[in-house]
């Protein structure tokens, strides 16, 4: 297959305005992609390579200056096999080697295909086809429920395997997935709810009692053991067990030798007060049995898997008795009640305890891995939203030189692109305006005045008072005192909020039942 054809869609796709045209050019290729390399296709897609990183910078490839091929030759079988020489060089002199390996692949590339590949070997191939599009498009091209695309990813973790699964054994082959121990799940997410009350009510529409537990701060953490082997992943599936040897520990402590747990990392800082996000990721490998500065400990809320067995579609409170029985000492605070006025009580007690609020959690709702599902609601005082930078302006007097004011978005489900819902220069200290300065930069796609368009890449976690409607942004609703928390580099844009949530926010209680 040649790679003219993955990079034609490629551009179509970038510039394709609606999420199922998006979803049918990807079909279309997928469908007619030979078994062999649609694992490749499918992954260099949704932006990935097969290999990982693969030790090229942006330095080695800025360094490689060819003209472009008259016509194309490559094939995606001898870009990807290059690809996993380049990735397995190392050791004296692997620079000067993978450069020359990349020199000879870019001397054969048209003008598309390296810029292409230059994209996806930097990480920053971004043309539309997030993950969520990519599921949809294999369950058309394969003629499978997107259902069952969706439970083999989230187990398996690989889009491109998915895919390979999906085109070759279809909706059979795909049943035969299953979780496996030491290999990370897609964490199971939760929607926003404008306060308790909702909340509750939410989740009580679906399950006679709740589990409210305490919202943290924290790295989200997944602890896999088969025997005396012991993995810790993060909500983004790195492995960090070497930085975690205190996490390690306390796992080889449990009961049993085959078990996923989920759940969160929490730093603490002087007098046993939690620490924020970013004091608990400097407290990692730094391993403390006392809640001091930068010690971490975990919390754990759910078991996914237990002896031999997979908890996956059990209600959440059998997969709380479980949990109780092997990790019961460090299991998150929480109650379960069906009480409003408990709930708000126990609500009270978490931020009074210095954390970010709670999640009401159904005690009849399966683990939808990889989804936010509805039987999981996280309400936080302050409304907090996930949202992606699509523009930013140049700043005047201290801030001169930097850019500034950030055009913020909210992803759009219909679209499958982003919803501009307001701007903000508030929050941002001088480190994070010399580093997304940097960063959007590097993402630029256009200028207009003192704007610089980029691509939408970059998850940034804003804090607002609420929404208001506007007829000034496309959306129908402005975000209000919106201000900078940090920036979400363990989040991909999918995982944005939606102007829905936004939308939601802003509407009459009476509107929301």
């Amino acid at each position: 297959m040649f790679l003219e054809e993955v990079v034609t869609t490629s551009d179509r796709v970038s510039t394709a305005p609606a999420r199922n045209e998006k979803t049918g050019l990807l079909a279309q290729l997928l469908a007619r992609t030979p078994p062999d390399v649609v694992s490749t296709v499918a992954r260099w897609l949704t932006g990935d390579t097969t290999q990982g990183r693969i030790g090229v910078g942006w330095a080695t490839l800025s360094g490689i200056s060819v003209p472009p091929a008259a016509e194309s030759t490559l094939t995606v079988e001898e870009t990807e096999r290059t690809i996993a020489v380049v990735a397995a060089t190392s050791g004296a002199g692997s620079v000067e080697r993978r450069r020359a390996l990349l020199l000879g692949l870019l001397r054969r590339a048209t003008q598309a295909e390296s810029d292409f590949l230059r994209r996806l070997l930097l990480g920053e191939l971004r043309q539309g086809a997030l993950q969520g599009v990519m599921v949809e498009a294999i369950a058309k091209a394969s003629d499978v429920p997107g259902a069952s695309v969706r439970r083999a990813l989230m187990l398996n973790g690989d889009v491109g395997e998915t895919a390979r699964i999906a085109l070759t054994l279809g909706k059979p082959g795909l049943a035969t997935v299953r979780l496996r121990l030491l290999r990370p799940v897609q964490p199971m997410l939760a929607a926003s709810s404008q306060d308790v009350d909702d909340a509750l009510a939410d989740v009580l529409a679906g399950s006679g009692a709740s589990r409210i537990e305490y919202k943290f701060d924290g790295v989200r953490i997944q602890v896999h053991r088969q025997g005396g082997d012991i993995r810790v992943f993060t909500r983004s599936l790195n492995d960090i067990t070497e930085r975690v040897p205190g996490i390690v520990e306390v796992a080889t402590s449990l009961p049993g030798d085959a078990y996923v747990l989920d759940g969160e990392l929490l730093g603490f800082v002087d007098e046993g007060r939690p620490g924020a996000f970013q004091e608990t990721m400097s407290g990692l490998g730094r391993a403390s049995e006392q809640p001091t500065r930068s010690a971490v400990r975990p919390f754990f809320f759910d078991v996914l898997h237990w002896g031999g067995d997979d908890l996956l579609d059990e209600p959440l409170a059998t997969r709380l008795h479980v949990l109780e029985e092997l990790a019961g000492p460090h299991r998150i605070p929480g109650i379960v009640t069906d009480e409003v006025e408990e709930a708000r009580s126990f609500m009270a007690r978490a931020i009074e305890a210095g954390h970010e609020g709670v999640v009401v959690k159904a005690m009849g709702g399966p683990y939808a891995a990889g989804r936010r599902g509805k039987s999981w609601r996280k309400v936080k005082p302050v409304h907090v939203f996930d949202l992606v930078v699509l523009a930013a302006e140049w700043g005047h007097g201290r801030r001169r030189g930097k850019l500034s004011n950030l055009h913020l978005g909210a992803r759009d489900p219909r679209s499958g692109g982003f919803v501009m819902v307001g701007k903000t220069f508030k929050g941002l200290t001088d480190n994070m305006l010399a580093w997304q300065t940097e960063a959007l930069l590097a993402r630029e796609v256009a200028s207009e005045g003192i704007t610089v368009h980029v691509r939408p890449e970059l998850v940034v976690e804003v804090a607002i008072d609420g929404v208001q409607t506007s007829t000034r942004y496309p959306g129908g609703v402005a975000l209000r005192f919106a201000r900078v928390r940090r920036y979400r580099p363990d989040k991909s844009t999918d995982e944005a909020d939606t102007i829905d949530d936004l939308i939601r926010l802003g509407l009459p209680r009476s509107q929301l039942r």
